[in-house]
């Protein structure tokens, strides 16, 4: 999650228009794989939401259910209603609990959904935490979500190492089966945490700083890292990290796909969108909390400080396509679209 009031949250994606509903698919993925999304954090959201994923052909989405602020009351509450509506809807969605239920979900033609937390404040400094999250579905963690904590720096505070607790709960989240993430994390914390991890490290969602120029996007030697724990970086759709005039589309995407290939191979890339829709009457802070904290103005966020609109998952089959017409062999294709964060999840979960 990107934005930085309520009122500022991407809008949704407007119905459907003749050029999705009617475009001709040249290459089908084997399997299609968004690392992170995002629903209000509020449990009246409607769950059809996840119906755009849908429409865009994609397997499985991880949704986030809650971040730094978020209490923990805040945060089973979300878990809670969101696996009560996924569940009433076993015609559509499927919760991954296994890496099995990747391919039973695929199978039966439902969107496998899992669930990440952008943090660790909610382990209240427990590394015990980890399993009871990873028990209620959450695939996937960052430890910091912008500023610093105590297990980790944020992206947007003082770069700090990881911490003797980050230490103990990256062991946590490596035993636990759950993807260790280093999205929204400060430069030297996500070095150590790749340095510590037993398992791949992913950026669910980042995109090259040489190319969106923004402080939350990750330096070549970040990226590089990464790669050498067998992970993946997944291309961020938001306006603002991607760097686009106008809503992201596919010419940006295949960008930062080609830089990110270039510099550490076909491998080590992948697809998180980070979209937001919005719905109205929903509150994501009910127990309040300081947007200028988390989203300081300073650093990029606010109303002044570009577009937040963010690719729309319904072009990922032109994506896919776009991708065949630059020249990627459709297995490399596969890879992107979802291969590379399957194998992420084999060796994690």
């Amino acid at each position: 999650m990107t934005a930085t009031t309520t009122s500022q949250f991407a809008t949704p994606f407007a119905p459907a228009d003749s050029t999705l509903s009617n475009y001709k698919r040249k290459h089908i993925p084997s399997f299609t794989w968004d690392a992170h999304a995002c629903l209000p954090l509020d449990p009246i959201v409607p769950i059809d939401l996840l119906d755009t994923y849908r429409a865009g052909n994609i397997d499985y989405v991880c949704i986030n259910v809650g971040m730094d602020m978020n209490s923990v009351a805040h945060i089973m509450r979300v878990i809670a209603a969101f696996r009560a509506k996924i569940a009433v809807h076993p015609d559509k969605y499927m919760q991954i609990e296994t890496f099995d239920d990747l391919a039973k979900a695929k199978k039966a033609g439902l969107l496998g959904v899992g669930f990440d937390l952008e943090g660790s404040v909610m382990l209240q400094d427990m590394p015990e935490m980890v399993p009871v999250f990873a028990k209620l579905g959450v695939k996937q963690i960052h430890f910091a979500y912008n500023r610093n904590n105590s297990v980790a720096g944020g992206c947007h505070d003082t770069d700090i190492p990881l911490t003797a607790l980050g230490h103990e709960i990256v062991k946590a989240v490596n035993a636990s089966g759950m993807i260790m993430d280093c999205s929204h994390t400060g430069r030297q914390s996500s070095l150590d945490i790749m340095r510590a991890s037993s398992k791949p490290v992913v950026f669910s969602h980042a995109n090259p700083k040489v190319l969106g120029g923004h402080e939350r996007c990750i330096d070549d030697e970040q990226i590089k890292a990464c790669a050498e724990t067998n992970g993946v970086i997944g291309v961020c759709g938001f306006q603002r990290f991607i760097k686009s005039a106008n809503a992201p589309d596919v010419p940006d995407m295949v960008r930062h796909i080609d830089y990110l290939v270039k510099l550490v191979g076909v491998n080590h890339v992948g697809i998180g969108l980070d979209t937001m829709p919005s719905v109205k009457g929903a509150n994501d802070f009910p127990d309040g909390v300081d947007n200028g904290y988390y989203w300081p103005k300073d650093r990029g966020y606010g109303p002044d400080a570009g577009g937040a609109a963010v690719f729309d998952p319904r072009k990922m089959p032109m994506l896919a396509d776009a991708l065949i017409n630059e020249g990627y062999l459709p297995d490399d294709v596969d890879k992107i679209m979802g291969e590379n964060f399957i194998r992420v999840a084999r060796e994690s979960w």
